[in-house]
């Protein structure tokens, strides 16, 4: 069930019948020059979009913005302050809750959403709203250790991967050994043991951290396919758990 192409009536029906609401939340961000700006958000929005449609979870519209302020310095990126994620986060919270739904999760496809996520469901909890943030990556390490060669960094083997699956019309693999031949190993760029790349240029030309040449859509489709799964089964533990355990716990004596 899609919240966006539903009548009011029908977002009614929709809502009652629904214990789960699926927020994806991603970025609009440089991936290289061979992936789109939307990687983040079309990736969170396929595996959220796939496990609504398995588990009769309710699909709340995208969030396509996150925090992405240490990609500025590439063409396209777009970005808002933590505060003003979390904030935005929590009101559409607060809205699907005043309907009676108080059940979420916040499905990220960006690493630099989470802290800014985990405050506003920490903050949400303690007016009974109940959120969780499943950061899809994390949630299928073990898979993604199993499936590929490089399983870190940024527009490297695991996202042209997921995109190029979903997406493939958006992936342009003639760039694949610009990406390659600028990429950084690993994220940042330390000085005597301190940090000194505060933004993504800083130590990767490109915008890449990893190579995407060893990807292909059929390692994306076993990833997706463990995402999903992993949310399905998070999304069912949650519309069975009673809201008194999922709620915040007294002070101590």
């Amino acid at each position: 069930m899609e919240l966006a192409n539903l009548t009011w009536p029908e977002a009614k029906e929709a809502i009652s019948r629904a214990r789960v609401a699926l927020l994806p939340i991603g970025s609009t961000e440089q991936h290289g020059p061979h992936l789109p700006l939307g990687t983040d958000h079309l990736t969170a929005a396929w595996i959220a979009r796939e496990a609504a449609r398995q588990g009769g979870f309710l699909l709340l519209p995208t969030v396509p913005v996150g925090v992405s302020v240490h990609h500025r310095q590439f063409w396209g990126t777009l970005w808002v302050e933590p505060e003003v994620l979390r904030a935005y986060v929590e009101g559409i919270a607060r809205a699907l809750a005043y309907h009676g739904l108080k059940k979420f999760v916040l499905v990220n496809g960006h690493g630099g959403n989470t802290p800014a996520l985990m405050d506003a469901a920490r903050r949400l909890r303690d007016e009974g709203i109940f959120a969780f943030v499943y950061v899809w990556w994390r949630a299928v390490e073990e898979e993604i250790r199993k499936v590929l060669e490089d399983s870190g960094g940024h527009a490297g083997e695991l996202e042209t991967s997921v995109v190029w699956h979903i997406a493939p019309e958006l992936v342009h693999p003639d760039k694949f050994p610009e990406a390659a031949a600028q990429a950084a190993p690993a994220w940042g760029r330390k000085i005597h043991g301190v940090e000194v790349g505060y933004d993504t240029v800083d130590f990767a030309a490109a915008g890449c951290i990893g190579a995407p040449t060893k990807a292909s859509p059929e390692k994306g489709r076993t990833i997706l396919e463990a995402a999903v799964n992993k949310l399905l089964q998070f999304g069912k533990w949650l519309a069975e758990a009673p809201l008194e355990e999922l709620a915040s716990k007294p002070h101590k004596p």
